[in-house]
């Protein structure tokens, strides 16, 4: 096999790739790639003013990277593309690898990126241009009825993005979020609560080191890969995954035992998340006016994450 232009060997990265996973296997999965920051946009967003009525105009880098995407199963017969969206600093592609390849995902992704760099340095006369940041984000579709809630979230990327160009605060107060038959406080960036890959991170002193390290690799994987993690952080091997995840640029729902005051804002690190888009707080006070945290506070706090995790599942 001819080895394409600006081919780079790959080195998988253990804490993007899913450890427990082969990614030569049959299986549907979300990638994203970015675009390096000295790269053009690859589209812009139109209809802002309309967030509902939004679409991505594309450049043409845009427009050559949707080609390679689209040409790809005629390079390689086992995959199928469900849907894919190119978006200005980045595209997601739903891809289904419908029998066992060769092939591993990765050599697949960066062949697509291979080939679309070579021809945008070509297009825009530039042959050092580096059109994509290393490496691609995988999200594993595992759960029933995970598919259609992917697939729409794709398509809703530029409704999210007009939302976010028209309205850039992250630092939302929101004084009624329902979930479920009841309402809360929370304050940041509320579209946390719509992404696809929510997953609650609960340690629970039964659980022996294989569990745990079972759990840690999974909730790890999440956070590198664009997913949320939900939970009060109770625990101190809690705060440690969140700690770690946090290096990862992981994204999360932080579940507070604290009441908001009228003028409450985050402060220190939470206010840098919120400021970053990676933060939703929500509160959930005790029913009394006890300021120790009981152990049922923490199993109602826990349910509530629980819940959260379910809504778009």
């Amino acid at each position: 096999m001819t080895t394409p232009p600006f081919y780079k060997e790959i080195i998988h990265n253990n804490k993007r790739r899913a450890p427990w996973h082969d990614y030569h296997s049959r299986r549907i999965y979300m990638v994203t790639v970015t675009k390096a920051p000295q790269a053009p946009i690859f589209g812009k967003v139109i209809n802002i003013n309309n967030p509902t009525c939004a679409k991505i105009e594309l450049t043409t880098c845009g427009k050559i990277i949707l080609d390679e995407i689209t040409s790809t199963p005629s390079h390689n017969s086992e995959i199928k593309i469900l849907n894919t969206i190119i978006m200005p600093d980045h595209f997601h592609v739903l891809l289904f690898v419908t029998q066992p390849m060769r092939r591993h995902l990765g050599e697949v992704i960066q062949a697509i990126k291979s080939a679309s760099t070579s021809k945008i340095r070509t297009k825009l006369n530039n042959k050092d241009l580096t059109v994509f940041e290393e490496g691609f984000n995988d999200r594993i579709i595992t759960r029933r009825g995970q598919l259609d809630t992917v697939y729409n979230y794709i398509n809703q990327n530029p409704y999210r993005l007009a939302v976010r160009l028209a309205f850039p605060n992250f630092f939302q107060r929101i004084n009624r979020l329902k979930i479920g038959n009841n309402y809360y406080q929370a304050y940041g960036n509320v579209q946390l609560i719509d992404n696809p890959f929510k997953e609650q991170v609960i340690v629970h002193r039964a659980d022996n080191e294989e569990q745990r390290f079972r759990n840690r690799s999974h909730w790890l994987y999440a956070a590198a890969n664009g997913g949320v993690l939900v939970s009060p952080f109770i625990s101190k091997d809690e705060k440690t995954i969140k700690s770690e995840a946090e290096m990862l640029k992981g994204k999360f729902i932080l579940i507070t035992p604290e009441k908001f005051p009228d003028r409450y804002k985050p402060t220190g690190h939470n206010f840098q998340l919120c400021e970053q888009g990676r933060l939703l707080i929500i509160s959930y006070p005790s029913l009394d006016s006890t300021t120790l945290l009981s152990r049922k506070h923490c199993i109602d706090m826990n349910h509530l994450a629980e819940r959260i995790v379910m809504m778009t599942q």
